[in-house]
């Protein structure tokens, strides 16, 4: 198994060590697997998970949150019939399946809809995050708490 070696990033970059360990988890995970999935990006901060899962009944699927994990995961309860295949394609197992969420991405909806799980993301980015316009103040004006007031003082 290839392993990537992240020392040159933390010799210059502070605060990137959650990155690195998404990257090395991304990197060990499988690709594929049960059940088929898409990723689709729907709008410029939304994001909706497709999962085909032909067979399950909603009560069968559950979706979990936790430390920024998205696990996703199906329990198929034996049949009771015994039954005898020539040929069994169809996969009745169950499955557990986890995505790493970025920062402020939320699990918006989930629904199941003609044999496919859809669950639908969004990124809210806080207030105190996105970008603010500063005034630029002339010498004669304070900048106080986002009003700009002549200086009483000159």
């Amino acid at each position: 198994m290839t392993t990537i070696d992240f020392s040159p990033l933390f010799r210059s970059a502070i605060g990137f060590d959650r990155l690195a360990s998404a990257l090395e988890t991304a990197w060990r995970s499988d690709t594929g697997g049960y059940p088929p999935y898409n990723i689709e990006v729907t709008g410029e901060d939304t994001y909706q998970i497709t999962m085909a899962v032909a067979g399950f009944r909603d009560a069968e699927l559950e979706v979990v949150v936790k430390d920024d994990i998205l696990t996703v995961s199906g329990t198929k309860q034996e049949d009771e019939k015994e039954r005898r295949y020539l040929y069994r394609g169809i996969a009745n197992r169950s499955f557990e399946r986890k995505f790493q969420l970025a920062d402020h991405v939320r699990v918006v909806d989930a629904r199941l809809r003609d044999g496919l799980l859809h669950i639908d993301l969004a990124r809210e980015i806080p207030e105190s995050m996105k970008p603010r316009r500063i005034d630029v103040r002339s010498e004669g004006n304070k900048y106080i708490e986002g009003e700009v007031a002549a200086d009483k003082a000159a």
